[in-house]
């Protein structure tokens, strides 16, 4: 049964696809191909009912841009309208044919057109042809004109305002307002709106165009009717006259009433700008904000009548009186909301505590407060840096770090909510994950941070309060803005404050990265690798040893603790699938996954020149760590040295290292598989920051890396 219901839709939507490509070309053929009178009669009728369709769904449309077909519908309705309007011209023109008297020819003529002209004119032409004028008038210079301007500045506009809506979006991501799949909507409402507004500026034209098509045609039948009807039908000049002047008033008027519809329609949609709310609801909220000027438009009313010494009193007063009676409501009805408004914020600030009480707040206050992810709590004289009238250089700094930690990292960070804080130092900033502080700083708007890298000579050192940079400890000055040129001259690396927090939050993200991953972004991880590889994620997951998130969050927290990149996630769940018969110790797995991932690590660490330099771990040294080696259940294995030899080992181990640094070398240490993760922990809280790689993970990285050995580390 569903299959026959979707083959019925496919169908139906084909059919409609089809239909539009035949009304088409039916419309293309009507200017060519002569009509019988019924059938053109048939089409003005679907003309206008068709534009006065149009026009009633664009008084019942919210958004303007929602009515997205609706530059289309201008073209082909437009095209119809001049298709009809040439083969009703063409009718009139060859009426005089064979018929050489006034009502032979009328007889042959549309009824349509017979019918509007009847109605415009009566028992005089003249009086017809004025109103008509009157009514190509208001067309062309006030609605069409109108409507064609509109729509030019609202296109200019909304494409001038398109960089700074979609940079509001883009910070209330940033802030955590709106989740990304709301941020993707909004962004694709956006785009829709300057597509919709771009047509319509092009569209707009067709509309004037066709009125002034319109005018031309016309013209062309009143001039054209006389000469055939003289010429052709042998009429005299007063027949000829009347007969084609009636039928040319009936003919303008049938074509253009349609066209007035739409350019009715066109300006009704560009001026309702992107209000959420139908052309009726508008009017009746913006005519019912108070009834005192109701009242007063009545009372004047009133007054003018009793005023008039005539028969427009009986209008007047009447009119006057329910215009008061109108007002006298509104304003009742107001009150009374305004009462109501009072009364419920009483009954929710009195009720807590109680069972109406708790059902009024039910909807504000949750049991779960919402704790965001990543904040940035910012003093109050920092928040000019999140200012969007100020530039809000910080907001885009920002998205730029979610940005490059993801591709760095693999790591998809959530958005950073960002607010102003009263609990802070004015000039302070604290960075926050799951409302833990990890993060803190002084920062001094209007001044720049001068780092010192040893480029500055002696005679050319700046004076300023002195600080330290927050992201990696180095000692710094401030000093003013004006000093900015002189500072960089003399060699000191100046940081402007908005790229002292970006620094800072990277490094504070880099090193927090695992306390970052939870159960829920390894879901999405996986999710997106089972779009391109989903034979591995079924095995990980439903295999015959399938590992939970949690188990799988385990090594990538692991992974993440020591900055290596969990982009490449098809490389690691393959590791833990191949490993999974034999354990599921989330330590061991990650010294598998880190040894298929080799090559990714080492280069992180090699030169220019491809080249590691590393302190080799002494085979003694590595044999006394697996002595001491002590493992529990569940957790990270460790090393458990007596105190003296727990001395001995870090004091060669930081003096290795030391030198290495002095040689302007980054320090790695190698060493065998089985210590590689024991050097690393044991080193943690004295040395922070220590590459520890293992053979494995050289040897896999092949021919990519040449090693290059600076001294060995050794015990005595």
């Amino acid at each position: 049964m569903p299959e026959r219901r979707n083959s019925f839709l496919n169908s139906l939507l084909s059919s409609q696809n089809s239909m539009v490509a035949v009304a088409v070309v039916i419309t293309v053929l009507m200017m060519f191909i002569p009509l019988p009178k019924g059938l053109i009669d048939l089409a003005m009728v679907v003309n206008i009912a068709f534009s006065l369709t149009i026009m009633l769904t664009v008084i019942y449309t919210k958004r303007a841009a929602d009515f997205t077909s609706f530059p289309r519908l201008i073209l082909l309705v437009t095209l119809f309208g001049l298709a009809i309007n040439i083969t009703s011209t063409r009718l009139i023109l060859t009426g005089a044919n064979g018929h050489r008297n006034m009502n032979a020819m009328m007889s042959s003529q549309s009824e349509m057109v017979k019918a509007f002209a009847n109605i415009a004119t009566g028992n005089s032409e003249l009086v017809g042809f004025i109103i008509f004028v009157i009514i190509i008038v208001v067309q062309v210079l006030v609605v069409t004109k109108g409507a064609t301007r509109v729509s030019e500045v609202t296109a200019r506009f909304t494409l001038d305002a398109m960089n700074n809506k979609m940079f509001d979006v883009q910070n209330e991501l940033n802030a955590g307002v709106i989740s990304e799949d709301e941020a993707a909507r909004k962004k694709a409402l956006i785009r829709q709106e300057i597509d919709f507004y771009s047509a319509m500026d092009g569209a707009s034209k067709f509309v004037s165009g066709n009125v002034k098509a319109g005018i031309f045609i016309t013209a062309l039948n009143l001039i054209g009717g006389f000469i055939t009807g003289m010429v052709l039908g042998g009429m005299n000049f007063q027949d000829a006259l009347k007969s084609y002047a009636h039928l040319t008033i009936g003919d303008g008027l049938i074509s253009q009433l349609p066209a007035l519809m739409l350019s009715f329609a066109t300006g009704i949609l560009v001026t309702g700008g992107s209000s959420d709310e139908v052309v009726g609801e508008q009017l009746k909220k913006n005519f019912t904000v108070s009834g005192t000027v109701y009242m007063i438009v009545g009372a004047a009313l009133v007054t003018m009548g009793l005023a008039f010494h005539n028969r427009s009193s009986i209008v007047l007063v009447p009119i006057g009186a329910l215009f008061i009676f109108a007002g006298w409501r509104i304003r009742g009805n107001l009150e009374k909301e305004e009462e109501k408004k009072k009364r419920a914020v009483a009954m929710g600030g009195s009720a807590v505590g109680s069972a109406a009480g708790k059902k009024a707040a039910g909807g504000d206050v949750s049991p779960v407060v919402d704790l965001p992810e990543l904040s940035l709590d910012l003093g109050y004289t920092l928040v000019p840096l999140v200012d969007r009238e100020k530039g809000a250089e910080l907001l885009e700094r920002v998205t730029r770090i979610r940005r490059e930690e993801a591709l760095d990292l693999g790591l998809v960070v959530p958005p950073i909510r960002i607010r102003d804080s009263m609990s802070i130092d004015p000039e302070e900033y604290t960075f926050k994950i799951r409302g833990i502080e990890v993060g803190r700083a002084k920062l001094k708007l209007g001044y720049y941070m001068c780092l010192n890298t040893g480029n500055v000579p002696k005679d050319r050192e700046l004076a300023g309060e002195k600080t330290h940079d927050p992201a990696f400890g180095m000692e710094a000055v401030w000093i003013p803005e004006e000093k900015r040129v002189e500072a960089e001259k003399a060699g000191y690396a100046v940081i402007d404050p908005p790229t002292i927090i970006a620094t800072h939050l990277t490094e504070i993200i880099k090193r927090h990265a695992a306390d970052i991953l939870t159960r829920q972004s390894v879901s999405s991880i996986i999710g997106k690798v089972k779009e391109t590889h989903p034979v591995i994620v079924d095995e990980v997951l439903s295999g015959e040893h399938k590992f939970s998130y949690g188990e799988i969050q385990s090594v990538l927290k692991n992974l993440l603790d020591e900055q290596v990149s969990i982009r490449n996630m098809v490389t690691i769940l393959e590791t833990m699938a191949n490993f999974a018969p034999i354990t599921k110790d989330p330590y061991f797995l990650t010294e598998k996954v880190r040894q298929a991932l080799g090559a990714q690590i080492c280069l992180q660490y090699t030169d220019e020149n491809k080249t590691l330099h590393v302190l080799r771990l002494s085979q003694g040294l590595s044999q006394k760590i697996l002595e001491h080696r002590v493992e529990q259940p569940g957790q990270k294995p460790y090393v458990a040295f007596d105190p003296v030899d727990g001395r001995n080992y870090i004091n060669a181990m930081s003096a290795s290292i030391a030198a290495v640094r002095d040689r302007n070398f980054l320090p790695v240490v190698l060493c065998v598989d089985e210590v590689r993760q024991l050097v690393k922990s044991s080193t943690d809280r004295e040395i922070p920051g220590l590459v520890v790689l293992s053979i494995s993970e050289v040897m896999a990285a092949g021919g990519e890396v040449k090693v290059e050995t600076l001294g060995d580390i050794d015990v005595q």
